[in-house]
């Protein structure tokens, strides 16, 4: 099915063929077929990604870096290519800038720590937009117990959406951080960064942009942004699992000190003393991920391939769909109704617990998240448990967004 959505052409993009490159895709789930609506949990992978881990397992299983034999130069040239794929996907001045984690969450929990405990002294302030996923808000609060510093919300308004007034009252010189989320995960409000790193930066506060959920969605400048730190995770970008990315601006990097000790991070080793490694392996302590990196290599050269612009009117006009359907639907409440949306619809069933709701659309093969989605403050804002979510993807269609809406209908039958 094709439709034209407030202006935007959804048949410019071919999805069928994008979505024959998804295997999970083509499945039954009790009963029916599956329409996997959960892409802000997780994202699906292609093909190519799981082909990609295979064979490195298959053909190159090694060591990176140290080998001194084919296999383990084979596995290197892989392994740091993808770190160039990353730096080029996000416009960075240098590989060395992007260092390796386990996750959004790990990538936080570095700087946090590193930098954090390093630059933060009693009576510094960390400002937290109150929408934050709780992996940006408890690591601040973890290394501003152990210096003296504070935790702070930026405030967010009724319709899911930053106070930036408020928020350039709250800044003056004891401002050290401004760490906020580039798209809202609870309810895709895509937060103005550009403004709220330029304001930031005028007090002199760094900025960390948590990318998880904007990076599928749009390529990324961190130049053009100017933060000091971009983080993501590979899964969320048609990616591997346990795989994630910082990035940061060299000076930054350089200044501060290692995050874990061990292999790999470091240059010389004595009882009297250890000096470290040079960028980027400084802070990738111990074998890495070297499978996941192939892998993730492989989604940044899929999404290379695609125009990305045309699959971002895609989802815009699906989540455009889906919203207008809702407001038509007795009962329905939209939670996060911002202006400027990433794919992702939150609401919640008159009457209903939005777990319920989740089991009966599972019963007719529609998968969504419920619950508080690891953002229980703006929950608590709103007064309200957790919503259910419906996150979309370029692979999704509007056939599937009439399925949920039908589930919807039947389940309504059972709820109320």
């Amino acid at each position: 099915m094709t439709k034209s959505v407030v202006g935007v052409e959804a048949s410019h993009f071919d999805v069928e063929k994008v979505r024959a490159d998804f295997p999970i895709l083509h499945q039954q789930v009790n009963g029916q077929p599956l329409v996997y609506l959960d892409n802000a949990a997780t994202t699906q992978k292609p093909e190519v990604v799981i082909d990609a881990i295979s064979n490195y397992y298959r053909t190159d299983n090694s060591n990176v870096h140290r080998g001194a034999h084919a296999l383990a130069d084979r596995a290197t040239v892989k392994f740091e290519a993808a770190r160039e794929k990353v730096a080029t996907f996000l416009n960075a001045a240098s590989a060395k800038q992007v260092i390796w984690t386990r996750g959004t969450t790990e990538s936080i929990n570095l700087v946090a720590a590193s930098w954090g405990k390093a630059n933060l002294n009693a009576g510094d302030r960390i400002l937290v937009s109150a929408m934050e996923h709780h992996s940006n808000i408890v690591p601040w609060q973890l290394v501003a117990q152990a210096t003296g510093a504070t935790v702070e919300p930026i405030p967010v308004d009724s319709n899911g959406s930053i106070n930036i007034s408020a928020f350039e009252h709250m800044l003056d010189a004891r401002v050290k951080m401004v760490s906020a989320g580039h798209v809202s995960n609870a309810m895709g409000t895509i937060n103005p960064v550009e403004e709220i790193i330029e304001l930031a930066h005028a007090v002199g506060a760094r900025v960390l942009i948590d990318g998880a959920q904007a990076v599928s969605h749009w390529n990324v400048d961190v130049q053009q942004l100017d933060c000091d730190f971009y983080v993501f995770s590979a899964h969320k970008l048609f990616g591997p699992t346990g795989l994630g990315v910082l990035y940061g601006k060299v000076d930054l990097l350089e200044a501060m000190p290692p995050y874990q000790g061990g292999g790999e991070m470091i240059e010389t080793v004595a009882f009297t003393g250890t000096t470290f490694n040079q960028l980027p392996y400084k802070f990738e302590a111990g074998t890495p991920d070297i499978a996941g990196v192939i892998g993730f290599g492989a989604a940044i050269d899929y999404l290379k391939a695609m125009d990305r612009i045309a699959a971002g009117a895609h989802e815009q006009a699906l989540l455009n769909y889906a919203e207008d359907k809702a407001r038509a639907t007795p009962g329905l409440k939209l939670i996060g109704t911002a202006i400027h949306k990433a794919s992702v619809m939150s609401f919640l069933l008159e009457g209903a617990h939005p777990a319920d709701v989740g089991v009966l659309l599972d019963k007719q093969g529609v998968a969504v998240r419920t619950g508080n989605h690891c953002a229980q403050p703006i929950m608590d804002q709103f007064g309200i448990p957790g919503t259910v979510r419906a996150s979309f993807s370029f692979y999704n269609t509007f056939d599937e967004v009439d399925r949920l809406f039908a589930a919807i209908e039947k389940a309504k039958t059972f709820l109320l």
